[in-house]
């Protein structure tokens, strides 16, 4: 791809980033209208803005973004086009992490606990996966891999749920599987960022040695790339940036898997170049579900999880329908 239309790409995803920010800002149950924008704080509305509005804007910005990196830097790694955090079970084994802190209740009284757990979590998820892309790049390996991650994090999930001591418990811990990122504040920000940050930086320092594995891992060995500081990098980057995630709204899932095929056309399908340009766009995808979300007519407001789960099912039942054509 050349210089300039690269360039065209990133400018188009930042302009489309700018427009769904103030969207995102201005939208709700209570619109902020053009014309308070000028007032500043002379406006009492500028308190939904701050206190509510931008919060979830910022989840939704960095939330997109590392979902958008592990899913493109899991499926250039594995050379499998169905890898994702919550398809490989990743996202379901932070959510188990987060879970037994919740269900134990130290995570109310050690804020900090959640998170560590959510990414021990992810950190194991991805570890056998990465075991297992070392002996096989079969498509079925991974689905069968992280359809067994998916059973043991919902049967550990089910159990938690089955055993929580009071029903305050069970409520708390449902609201958050099913992901949002409503009713955050700016401490959740502040958590979450630096793990997500620097999660999302290992993983960008991948984009080489990416490149290289298109060749098969002994060619890439042959031009000087260590598939043992690779795997730890994205082992590290994938636990940080997905387990950060999940940790501060809970799973939200199939953007990882989508954002890589919508860019691909765009970009090219040279997993290095995919990184960068999926970042833009899964934060893009992640504030525009929000957005849609919130502006549901409904007495309660559809789950941002839920949202997800009924646009990436679909895509992930036609992706597998065009493998297969492409296989038979």
């Amino acid at each position: 791809m050349s210089r300039l239309s690269r360039s065209a790409v990133y400018g188009a995803l930042i302009a489309v980033l700018i427009g769904l920010g103030v969207i995102s800002l201005a939208a709700g149950k209570i619109w902020i209208p053009w014309t308070a924008w000028s007032a500043l704080n002379d406006d009492p509305r500028w308190i939904v803005v701050l206190e509510l509005r931008l919060p979830r804007t910022l989840l939704g910005l960095m939330v997109g973004a590392a979902l958008g990196v592990c899913g493109a830097v899991l499926q250039g790694y594995t050379r499998n086009p169905l890898a994702d955090p919550t398809v490989l079970g990743v996202s379901s084994m932070a959510a188990l992490g987060a879970v037994l802190t919740l269900y134990l209740g130290v995570a109310a009284a050690m804020p900090w606990v959640l998170p560590a757990g959510a990414m021990l979590g992810a950190a194991v998820g991805v570890g056998v996966l990465l075991v297992l892309a070392g002996a096989t790049s079969s498509v079925l390996t991974f689905i069968l891999a992280g359809a067994i991650l998916n059973t043991v994090a919902a049967a550990g999930v089910s159990l938690a749920l089955n055993l929580a001591p009071n029903p305050w418990a069970v409520n708390e811990i449902v609201n958050w599987l099913m992901g949002s990122v409503a009713d955050r504040s700016i401490d959740d920000v502040r958590m979450a960022l630096p793990f997500i940050a620097v999660g999302c930086v290992l993983l960008a320092l991948t984009a080489r040695a990416l490149d290289a594995l298109t060749l098969g891992e002994t060619g890439a060995q042959s031009l000087g790339v260590r598939l043992d500081r690779v795997r730890l990098l994205i082992a590290v980057g994938v636990a940080l940036a997905a387990g950060a995630s999940v940790a501060v709204t809970g799973v939200i899932g199939f953007v990882g898997l989508v954002t890589p095929h919508l860019m691909r056309p765009l970009v090219g399908a040279r997993p290095g170049a995919l990184i960068v340009p999926s970042a833009l766009a899964g934060a893009a995808i992640v504030l525009a579900a929000d957005i849609i979300v919130r502006l549901t007519p409904s007495a309660a407001e559809v789950k941002l999880g839920v949202a997800m789960a009924a646009l990436g099912g679909p895509f992930f039942l036609a992706l597998l329908i065009s493998m297969r054509r492409r296989m038979a």
